[in-house]
């Protein structure tokens, strides 16, 4: 990846309004890019942007508290569902925005993934649905004052949504094995890491 470069200021932002605390941010133009022991002109991935796996958490859960309200989207759900979802989802997401591989060194891989999400069916309004409800949850955590961070995250959970997600609508045994993770950066899709890519 492609270092950007950005300049730093730092301001506190208060979500207290959906029960957090106040905390302090670091925050970039146009993205959130500096960090402690950084050097401030080089961007971070969006996985340090979002404020990493806690921040992720964060998301997952919120994601998931609304799409288990929406009637179409929560039956996704109605077949149950690991009790980590939330913690799964969000290392998942972590391995893919450019965070550590925690979840295919301990959860699976994305052949995985792809096999619980196949075998349903067409179903592009439920992917919509559940597309609305991330750009929900983005509002909910407090993550949609950067807008290149926003973009960037909504692009990447829309993109996974229609095309990974969706890809093997027949039957989960169409899906090949030893998949891997795509890769997803500021720039999107990282070359090489998309389900078409050897």
């Amino acid at each position: 990846m492609n270092a950007a470069r950005t300049s730093c200021t730092t301001a506190t932002l208060s979500v207290d309004d959906v029960g957090r605390t106040e905390v302090d941010v670091m925050l970039a133009q146009p993205a959130a890019a500096c960090g402690p022991g950084r050097d401030p002109g080089v961007m971070k991935t969006v996985y340090e942007a979002v404020g990493g796996i806690d921040g992720l958490v964060r998301l997952a859960g919120a994601w998931h508290t609304r799409v288990m309200a929406d009637e179409v989207v929560s039956h996704a759900f109605s077949h149950g569902y690991h009790p980590e979802h939330t913690e799964r989802l969000a290392a998942y997401w972590a391995e893919a925005l450019g965070g550590p591989a925690t979840y295919s060194e301990s959860v699976g891989d994305e052949t995985s993934v792809v096999r619980i999400h196949s075998g349903n069916g067409p179903h592009e309004d439920m992917d919509q649905r559940a597309i609305a409800c991330f750009d929900q949850a983005l509002q909910d955590v407090g993550l949609t004052a950067d807008e290149r961070l926003r973009a960037a995250l909504h692009e990447y959970f829309a993109w996974a949504t229609v095309t990974t997600m969706a890809r093997y609508h027949r039957s989960a045994d169409d899906v090949p094995d030893n998949l891997q993770i795509p890769q997803w950066s500021w720039d999107g899709l990282v070359s090489g890491t998309g389900p078409d890519d050897p």
